[in-house]
């Protein structure tokens, strides 16, 4: 009796929502689609996969893929440069949205505080090969802007496109320049929730914007910016792999070739995809892990994490 109770109830609910209900379909149809039905591509990482025999009658070879991963003497290349430009984003990208939001949610003049938000919107819908063309307009020796600056300061002209040294510092500068004010619209969403009465029993107070700022509004953040750093950690091994390929040359790959890039080499041009699923595969496994490490310490620390 008590389970036809609760079958009521749902029904009574879904009848209620039903409006709600048919908003959602088209989200979860493609979540079910682009997200949980390829997951079953895994299982070729296990295999020696062939496109003619499929998932079902391809050879087993068990963990043969994630041996020859862990064996091939670029492994440790690709971990370390892949680990070194998610570092590198997380200390010198992340922080800047913040930062921004916090800068425009104190302009008073709406009008202005929109052109800027329009202004440093906009590099995050050009695409990844305009910016690199950009960046060779700006950084070839033969003509670059910086490099005749260089020149005319009396310096020697640097290839910055071929060089190792630069290379980690011009991807990412490229991500904040590209992502920076996309990036703060979550948290400009958080600020605008925050209470201005508030800012109003602060004022009569007697305190300054710098108190204002440091005991009501960077803790109303508080929270947003764990929640994305929790999921931050989920893509420490995402780099994207239109923007290395773009930067990537002979003399740069020692250490700007990535997991990502690795997939695309192997995987597609070469016909590899089981090999391929297993690296993507390792890459998930070790999101995975520290993602949950990360929910676990910000519990740990008082705050509510994603799960």
């Amino acid at each position: 009796m008590q389970h036809v109770s609760t079958l009521r109830r749902w029904q009574r609910q879904v009848r209620r929502d039903r409006w709600l209900y048919l908003m959602l379909l088209p989200g979860v149809i493609y979540f079910l689609i682009y997200k949980y039905l390829p997951m079953w591509g895994v299982v070729i990482s296990f295999q020696n996969y062939s496109p003619g025999l499929g998932l079902f009658q391809s050879e087993w070879v068990g963990l043969k893929h994630f041996e020859r991963l862990f064996s091939e003497p670029t492994f440790w290349m690709l971990f370390r440069n892949t680990i070194l430009l998610s570092v590198y984003q997380l200390i010198f990208f992340f922080p800047i949205p913040i930062v921004l939001a916090l800068m425009l949610n104190e302009l008073t003049q709406q009008a202005f505080k929109r052109f800027v938000q329009t202004v440093i919107y906009i590099p995050h819908f050009v695409s990844w090969v305009v910016i690199a063309g950009i960046s060779y307009l700006f950084l070839t020796p033969e003509g670059g802007f910086v490099n005749e600056l260089l020149g005319l300061l009396g310096q020697d002209k640097v290839n910055f496109l071929m060089s190792t040294e630069w290379f980690r510092t011009l991807q990412v500068t490229q991500v904040i320049w590209k992502e920076a004010g996309w990036g703060t619209i979550i948290f400009l969403a958080a600020l605008a929730g925050v209470d201005t009465q508030l800012y109003e029993a602060a004022r009569i107070d007697g305190a300054n914007r710098w108190r204002q700022l440091w005991h009501i509004t960077l803790p109303a953040l508080r929270s947003t910016i764990v929640i994305l750093f929790i999921l931050r950690m989920g893509d420490i091994m995402e780099q994207g792999v239109e923007h290395i390929l773009l930067l990537l040359n002979a003399v740069n790959r020692e250490v700007g070739e990535v997991f990502d890039t690795y997939v695309y080499t192997v995987g597609l041009l070469q016909g590899n995809f089981s090999y391929s699923a297993a690296v993507g595969l390792f890459k998930s496994l070790v999101g995975l892990i520290l993602v949950v490490a990360a929910n676990y310490l910000a519990k740990k620390s008082g705050e509510e994490g994603v799960f």
